[in-house]
């Protein structure tokens, strides 16, 4: 930066910062002043350390008690701070606002307001005139101010940086309290006076971050004005990106000088063109923008696949000098910009009716001369309320200013305004409704509810596409509509209307393409030495063969464009790389990406992005396997404990219902207490083999006994297939079960060199390292097996399914045990958020779906020697998971049998004779569970009919003379003998 650019920053900085007047000197102690400050330093060579250390670092703040901060000598600080700092603040964008007044009195009958801006911009020419209407529109209300009149001194900066530093000093004689400014790194809290009366580049930068990543584009190019307003742009733009997973893959500043030439405009853009993105966000002024606009047209970079995004300087010039010339507007076609939002409004509708009279239209007003105009009146009604709260206008010196520096400076000349905590309490306390809505101030003391405009540049004009707010993010309904709803910015609620992109196409475009700068894509290879039917490296060549090979060349030629690319192998070739650290190399950027069996796990997706995955695999137990001798016990093995415990409880419980629902009808359920449970136990068991000879009487016993007799027979159905199994065909088995009893049991176990399966085995599982013994390929998979543990080989070895499925295909002793334990897949490995791991996936799901993937697949892996047509694995036993439905219905089925039965008991149990009251409770309940027991006791047809039957008998034997009959009598005996046992 030259020394004006130097010295333009540093005017802003000092009147943005400092609160000192000077009015009390002449212009040549003025100029005393100012000669001294720089004379000061040039001893030191750097005019930007003194200003940077009166500055910056606070030794002068806006504060109404404060002046100096810090007992430390002035001079000493510039040294420290030589080459230290270097802060800017951008020209264009700052509207300084100063409160000049001469007495101190309560209501002066002028306060003076200061505006430095260049007239000749398009900003300038607008906040002019805006400003004037509404000086006008304040002086002319009565209600406001009351006696006192706003008066507008302008100054011109013509963007000279020494002069507008001159007349930047003598403004000091008057104290800012305001600045207008758009630079997203301005802060109250670095800057407690600064109050911010438009929107800040930093949600303009928000804006543009959502509308990149409502596209799905991940990587952007920045093309930004090289000061202090277009660095400071778009860094906030790079943090609202990476929020998103976005980033500016390039960024390039041009000087921001009209002498800005095409051919400097064209260098840029030449490299702009080799890149891969194709979106590109543009943050100049608008001459600049227009001279980029012009190249990239020329050189085709405005057509098909191309996304320009210009933040709102492109829209207060189409807005205030339109219409343009064909010419120019052709070199726009499909640009997205931004415009701050303003609501519609009748009194916004009147102002642009009232400008159009006095400007024709030319210049057209922006939403820059709609804050400029509510800025006015903002001012206008602090000052009001400052005044009617007692505020005087007035300035004091500061003693330390002139004990603590050489006298030289002339600092002592300097003043402070003392009620500045009070205006700005009042402009931050501000709410009303001014041309560009409702200006009330957050607590970071910038506008509340920022929202922009989205425009589609078209034609010879203009189209807006949607709206994005603070609030809701893109829309397509206007802010003022979203802020009676509650928020919402889901990814489902971010609407735009169409748009028309560059080459006139509705089509969205993809963002990027492969870069056209003549480099190869360098990805890695694994230099295997062990499953080479999956990748490995042809002697002599860098070139490498196998399923993965074949499997990434095919996806590659089905993407829509030319991927140039070269193998670069990793590995020493005498053992398998550690593929951990080859997925590494891609955050280092050594390779671009990786291809080869690269198994997707947690730690690797956090570093980089796969694809979809081509293999689906997990990790499996390889064990060897004995054959299973029968033995004597062998009729057990097709149940489990538990299966056979429970099948035996349930004989005996249905046979106990039975009996309960068959003794007071069914002679055969009826006898001695020994009879009886042998009948029960007898009755249970015979069921197994349908050989029951008991009848069942009861409707209730029916209902259980064919229930039962169901679930017995579809145990004796399994029984028998599973006995029948285990008795004539020949198994296999291990005493490893699965996972768990590899866990819990103290046996070494193998795994692959370079495989996750380490990893996974020590820190997923806990498994100590000490039992883990690396095995580098298929012969020594055969041979740590064949040893066993006791011989210093293992137990299992655990591996990927897809090498063990190769493995197995010629090593016929061993077999997989247990279920697969993990669930992963392979992919290529890409860095992350790259759009080539996207359309690889699409590319690989292609495969799949044309049938090429199996038809690779089964060139390299389709090998098996195996037999298993005359053995099988050992299967599980029967366990209760298999059917504990079946016993679950018997259960219910007993249980309702049995309430519906007891019911019917209590319904027939007689009452207690009245004498039965008159003795204790205890004796009553004891009496009340007789009566049921001999009632459940009692045989049904003489507690009922046969009852009945015998007192008509009875009566007739009277009249004959005869006795009962021995058969009456013997029943009757044997139930009183029941009973009373």
């Amino acid at each position: 930066m030259n020394d004006c650019a130097i010295l333009e920053s540093l005017c802003f900085s000092l009147l943005a910062f400092t609160g000192f007047d000077l009015l009390q000197e002449s212009d040549s102690a003025f100029r005393k002043l100012l000669c001294s400050l720089l004379l000061s330093v040039t001893s030191i060579g750097s005019i930007t350390t003194v200003f940077l250390g009166i500055i910056i670092t606070g030794l002068w703040k806006h504060n109404a008690s404060l002046g100096l901060i810090g007992e430390v000598n002035l001079l000493v600080l510039f040294l420290e701070l030589l080459n230290q700092l270097e802060v800017t603040v951008d020209w264009m964008h700052l509207v300084p606002i100063k409160l000049i007044s001469r007495n101190a009195s309560a209501r002066p009958a002028v306060v003076n307001i200061g505006a430095m801006f260049k007239f000749d911009s398009t900003i300038g020419r607008v906040a002019k005139i805006a400003i004037d209407e509404a000086l006008k529109d304040v002086n002319s209300n009565s209600s406001i101010l009351k006696g006192t009149k706003l008066n507008i001194t302008l100054q011109d900066s013509n963007c000279n940086g020494f002069l507008g530093m001159v007349e930047a000093l003598r403004y000091m004689a008057t104290d800012v309290v305001a600045i207008i400014a758009t630079d997203p790194t301005l802060s109250s809290l670095e800057f407690p006076f600064f109050v911010r009366t438009t929107q800040s580049d930093l949600y303009q930068m928000t804006a543009v971050a959502d509308i990149v990543d409502h596209y799905g584009w991940k990587d952007v190019i920045a093309i930004y004005t090289d000061d202090d307003w277009g660095r400071n742009g778009v860094s906030a733009l790079k943090d609202k990106l990476a929020k998103r997973r976005c980033r500016i893959s390039y960024k390039v500043g041009i000087q921001p000088y009209s002498t800005v030439t095409r051919g400097d405009v064209m260098d840029i853009l030449v490299k702009v063109a080799l890149m891969q993105s194709r979106i590109v966000v543009l943050h100049v002024n608008p001459p600049i923008a227009f001279k980029v606009f012009a190249v990239a047209n020329h050189l085709g970079m405005m057509g098909n696949g191309y996304v320009w995004i210009a933040t709102d300087q492109l829209s207060l010039v189409l807005d205030s000098n339109s219409p343009f010339s064909s010419d120019i507007m052709d070199t726009m076609q499909g640009v997205l910009t931004l415009r701050q939002h303003t609501p519609d409004s009748n009194k916004k509708r009147a102002f642009f009716a009232r400008w159009n009279d006095m400007t024709g239209g030319s210049p057209g007003l922006n939403s820059f001369g709609l804050y400029a105009y509510d800025t006015v009146w903002l001012l206008a009604y602090s000052l009001d309320a400052f005044f009617n709260q007692g505020g005087v206008i007035s300035f004091s010196n500061d003693s330390r200013i002139s004990s603590m520096v050489d006298s030289t400076l002339h600092l002592e000349a300097m003043s402070i305004f003392d009620d500045g905590k009070l205006l700005l309490k009042n402009i931050l306390q501000s709410d009303f409704v001014g041309l560009t809505g409702h200006l009330k101030f957050n607590s970071d003391k910038s506008l509340i509810l920022p929202a922009f405009d989205i425009i589609n540049v078209l034609g010879t004009g203009i189209r807006q596409i949607g709206y994005w707010s603070n609030y809701s993010g893109l829309s397509t309904v206007s802010p003022e509509t979203l802020y009676t709803r509650p928020p919402n910015r889901s990814s489902a609620n971010q609407k735009l209307h169409s748009v028309i992109w560059p080459g006139e196409t509705l089509s969205t475009p993809r963002g990027w393409v492969f870069p056209n700068n003549g480099k190869l894509l360098r990805i890695g290879v694994p230099n295997r030495v062990s499953y080479k039917e999956f990748v490995s490296r042809i002697q002599g060549t860098d070139m490498f063969k196998g399923f993965c090979i074949d499997v990434f060349t095919a996806a590659v030629n089905l993407l829509p464009y030319a991927v140039p690319y070269k193998f670069i192998s990793f590995g020493d070739g005498r053992q398998n790389p550690s593929y951990t650290e080859l997925v590494n190399k891609i955050t280092t950027g050594d390779f671009d990406a990786v291809v080869g069996d690269i198994a997707i796990v947690t730690n690797r997706t956090r570093i980089v992005d796969f694809t979809q995955p081509y293999v689906s695999s997990g990790l499996v137990i390889v064990a060897r396997l004995e054959k299973q001798r029968s033995g004597a016990w062998a009729f057990l093995r097709p149940f489990s404990p538990r299966m056979w415990i429970v099948t035996a409880s349930f004989f005996i419980i249905v046979g106990i219902v039975i009996w309960i629902l068959e003794h007071r009808i069914n002679d055969e359920f009826r006898g001695p207490p020994k009879h009886q449970v042998i009948t029960i136990l007898w009755f249970s068991f015979s069921t197994m083999f349908f050989a029951h000879r008991e009848n069942t009487m009861s409707t209730l016993g029916r209902l259980v006994l064919l229930i039962w007799l169901f679930v017995v027979l579809i145990i004796n159905s399994s029984y028998t297939a599973s006995l029948t199994s285990i008795l004539t065909v020949e198994h296999l088995s291990s005493p490893i079960k699965g996972i768990e009893s590899l866990v819990t049991d103290n046996e070494p176990i193998g795994y692959q060199v370079g495989s996750f399966a380490e990893r996974y085995l020590s820190e997923e599982l806990n498994i100590s390292r000490s039992r883990l013994v690396p095995l580098g390929s298929p012969e020594d998979y055969a041979s740590a097996l064949e040893r066993g543990p006791g011989n210093g080989g293992v137990a299992a070895v655990v591996d990927e399914r897809s090498y063990v499925e190769l493995f197995l295909s010629s090593q016929c002793k061993f077999r997989i045990v247990g279920q697969e334990f993990t669930k992963s897949g392979w992919g290529f490995a890409f860095p992350r958020d790259s759009p080539l791991a996207i359309d690889m996936s699409s590319a690989i799901l292609t495969l799949a779906e044309n049938g090429d993937l199996q038809r690779i697949h089964d060139k390299w892996l389709m090998q098996s020697t195996c037999s298993l047509d005359s053995t099988e694995i050992e299967t599980s036993q029967l366990n209760l998971s298999s059917f504990w439905g079946l016993f679950l219905i018997c259960g219910i089925a007993c249980f309702i049998s049995l309430v519906i039965y007891f019911m019917q008991i209590f319904q027939q149990l007689p009452p207690a004779p009245e004498s039965a009251s008159s003795t204790g409770p205890v004796s009553s309940r004891s009496r009340r569970l007789q009566r049921i027991l001999s009632l459940l006791d009692e045989k049904e047809d003489q507690s009922k009919s046969g009852h009945k039957r015998r007192k008509v008998d009875n009566d007739g034997d009277e009249e004959l003379g005869s006795p009962p009959t021995r058969r009456e009598r013997s029943n009757s005996n044997r139930n009183v003998t029941w009973s009373t046992t």
